[in-house]
């Protein structure tokens, strides 16, 4: 890859602080809009009555639009200008926001999740190449502190939400207002500003020279591969974790909101740790932390052990992100704007597309190894005797629920009659039917008990697959690491010798 531009062409501009402080700003709207979407989700499920296929699409739509947004308009920051993009990303953020808030069905919730999301990419296509802009000398450390304000804003967005429902404010339309806060606030700093070229127009690098410097280059395509796997590592289990350990009766979502307070409190830090050592020997060394945490997870049976392998699950992760981005924005001047779409884009999709739903694949399986048979027998068996009868008198959606549950036990039960071996999939889901549609009912804590335990192995078991892939990126960052060495060794050997008085 290429250097970074020369010296004179690296110029801070005078408002560098203010545009840096509305990335900050638009970049909470983003992770705000993460929280609430998810802190939202029950709620709008129960009360437009979705089917778990329905939540699906709303949810994946704030990864794979994300994705869509950065790789359709990241390769054009140059031509449309940061300005442009930001103002894009102010009216998705509104308008996704307010589809949400006045949805009438799946449709218009769709649609809204799917333009919270493009704004979300947006803001990132713009921001990254906005940050390496307006501190040419500092990029790594300033695209950490930059990022700092993802897992931060998903702790304050998570909050705020759990705020709203500690004080009986529990509309889920109060949460996605939330969304709305930090929106006009950047909107409001950003307005009336002068935007700086990106470094790719200011050093005279055409769009040729950009999309050669990013698609035919061994290196870029190589740290990108690298990408998918440090997102997957990060973002696949994170999404995993407060469902996992509740399931073993942890509480995951105060795991959670830890793993994230932790991250952005190193990622400030991370000047410290870049001007010691070069980004690729902290992203060496993050890669083994991020496999022992995952590891450390993975065997996690008791709040305190949750903590710790969370501690150093979140030392491996907090630099994945913002210093790839850095190590490309340094080396890759010519893959400008196209080189930090793609990279945030694979870093987004991987784990949205593969990484996650491999996670729950893996989950089920294991899970369904550890239900005890008999117990699991005896509870189906009872769900599919006695939740006709209740549904007879149960009114409405609880009716609908109770016989929807008694249909699958009698599913399961069926099946093992005949076969002599509880379904795979089939089983969890219609435990899973008897625990929610059941209540107080003893059946329904029965199979709350037996659910539990294996929800939390199998996906215990899904953060031990996982891992050996940080060993990859570990071997290339070291790799990497050494080759570096090597080459700062020899320049400093060809320097001459100081003339002697």
């Amino acid at each position: 890859m290429t250097t970074t531009a020369p010296h004179d062409v690296a110029v801070r501009p005078a408002n560098a602080d203010r545009l840096f402080l509305g990335s900050c700003m638009a970049l909470i709207a983003t992770s705000t809009a993460f929280a609430a979407v998810g802190a939202s989700m029950l709620a709008i499920k129960n009360q437009f009555v979705l089917t778990n296929a329905q939540v699906g699409w709303i949810g994946g739509a704030a990864l794979w639009g994300f994705t869509v947004s950065m790789v359709v308009f990241g390769p054009f920051v140059d031509a449309l200008g940061m300005r442009s993009l930001l103002r894009l990303a102010f009216i998705a953020h509104f308008a996704g926001t307010l589809t949400m808030m006045f949805a009438q069905g799946f449709t218009s919730l769709f649609l809204g999740a799917l333009v919270i999301a493009m704004g979300n990419g947006l803001v990132e296509a713009a921001c990254n190449p906005l940050v390496a802009a307006i501190y040419p000398d500092d990029k790594t450390v300033k695209l950490n502190h930059f990022h700092v304000w993802f897992p931060g804003g998903t702790v304050l967005g998570g909050l705020a939400a759990y705020a709203l429902d500690a004080s009986g404010l529990t509309d889920w339309r109060l949460k996605l207002a939330l969304i709305l806060i930090p929106t006009v606030l950047y909107g409001i700093i950003f307005l009336g500003q002068e935007w700086p070229e990106t470094e790719r127009v200011r050093a005279g690098h055409t769009t040729g020279e950009m999309w050669r410097s990013t698609l035919l280059n061994p290196l870029f395509l190589l740290l990108l591969g690298c990408m998918a796997i440090t997102g997957s590592l990060e973002l696949g289990p994170n999404r995993w974790v407060p469902a996992v350990l509740q399931a073993g009766g942890i509480a995951g979502i105060l795991v959670l909101v830890y793993i994230n307070g932790l991250m952005a409190l190193l990622r400030w830090r991370a000047g410290d740790v870049v001007h010691r050592v070069r980004p690729t020997g902290v992203l060496f060394v993050c890669s083994v932390l991020a496999g022992l945490g995952l590891v450390a997870l993975s065997y996690a049976e008791t709040t305190v052990a949750a903590f710790a392998a969370a501690t150093v699950f979140a030392l491996g992760v907090c630099y994945f992100w913002p210093t790839m981005l850095g190590l490309v924005a340094e080396r890759n001047v010519r893959g400008g704007a196209l080189a930090l779409a793609l990279m945030g884009g694979m870093g987004m999709a991987a784990p949205g597309l593969v990484t996650s739903p491999a996670m729950g694949r893996i989950a089920d399986r294991y899970a369904h190894e550890r239900l005890p048979v008999d117990e699991t027998v005896q509870v189906l068996r009872g769900a599919a005797t006695e939740f006709p009868a209740l549904a007879a008198t149960a009114r409405g959606k609880q009716g609908d629920d109770l016989r929807a549950a008694a249909a699958a036990a009698q599913g399961v039960i069926a099946s093992y009659d005949r076969g002599g071996v509880l379904p795979e999939g089939a089983t969890a889901n219609a435990l899973r039917a008897v625990e929610s549609s059941g209540g107080d009912s003893p059946l329904a804590a029965r199979a709350r008990a037996v659910l539990g335990p294996a929800d939390n192995f199998g996906g215990r078991m899904s953060f031990r697959w996982i891992a050996p892939f940080a060993a990859i990126v570990a071997v290339v960052f070291a790799a990497l690491f050494v080759s570096d060495r090597r080459r700062a060794g020899a320049r400093v050997e060809r320097q001459p010798a100081p003339a002697i008085a």
